[in-house]
Parts: structure tokens; C-alpha cells; sequence
């Protein structure tokens, strides 16, 4: 198990692999954002966009899994988030892409109402295949605080 005292400001990591799949950038649109480039071809063709590309929120889905699988896999047992902060899509995703995650850790602290646990503030980047970094965000996790 990692508690707060285990993380340090500075540690940086790279994991995950997700590929984006055109049937699910498609299902993920028509239940949470049915807009047209996120539907259709045609549609996406006719905007900046200029092909199917994956919602934001579809984005920051797949980046959530992503991370989940690394608390997972190394012990950090998030106790959830207070919030995000900074969200940025910064170039489309789209079908065919395969992305990862890169975070560093920005910030650590202890709860002062609630001692058995801590903060940890991180910036989290989403980066194709290409190396293009697709999402940023700021995000607070809440974790234990190694017992006394």
C-alpha cells in the first residue's frame, strides 16, 4: 500500500495503454455528447475536426481507466477527489489513436481536519501515440496517511 508519505513532490510516471476504438467513441457520443462529429463522419467532416474524433469527456474517461489500472497495480489507494482543476483538451482524439498517461506529482499534504489522511495534487497529461499531448489536468486525489 502507498500512503501520503510515500509520494514525493517531483515523482513523475508513464503507464497505461489504451487504444480508442471507433464503436465505443461512437456508443460513449450517443449516450453523453451527441454532437455530430462525435456521430458521424460525414458530419465530423465538415469541421475542423475533419473525421470522427472522440468527446472530451470520452477522453477524460479513458484517462480516468487508465489511471485507475496504475492506483491498482502500485498500491495507491485513492480515497476519491475534492476536484479538477485546469482540464484542457488540447488536441482531438481519434479513432486508431493509442494513448497513455504522464503525471507528476505537484503538491502533498495532510489534512488538517482529518489527519488520517492526506492531499495529493498532480498534473496529468494524455499523450497519443505520436507523442502529441492530447488532455492536461490538475487534479487533487485524497489518500491515507500512514497511522501514527
Amino acid at each position: 500500500m502507498i500512503w501520503l508519505e510515500d509520494v514525493a513532490v517531483g515523482d513523475v510516471a508513464r503507464f497505461g495503454s489504451y487504444r480508442v476504438e471507433r464503436d465505443e467513441v461512437v456508443a460513449f457520443a450517443e449516450r453523453y455528447d451527441p454532437q455530430a462529429f462525435h456521430l458521424s463522419d460525414e458530419a465530423a467532416a465538415a469541421t475542423h475536426f475533419g473525421r470522427l474524433s472522440a468527446s472530451g469527456w470520452h477522453t477524460a474517461s479513458m484517462a480516468m481507466a487508465m489511471i485507475v489500472a496504475h492506483f491498482r497495480e502500485t498500491g495507491f489507494q485513492s480515497l476519491g477527489s475534492p476536484g479538477v482543476d485546469e482540464l484542457r483538451w488540447r488536441t482531438p482524439v481519434y479513432p486508431g489513436d493509442t494513448l497513455h498517461c504522464e503525471t507528476e506529482v505537484l503538491e502533498t499534504r495532510r489534512s488538517a481536519s482529518r489527519p488520517e489522511m492526506g492531499f495529493v495534487t498532480s498534473r496529468w497529461s494524455v499523450v497519443n501515440q505520436d507523442g502529441v499531448t492530447v488532455m492536461t489536468m490538475r487534479p487533487t486525489v485524497m489518500i491515507r496517511a500512514r497511522p501514527a
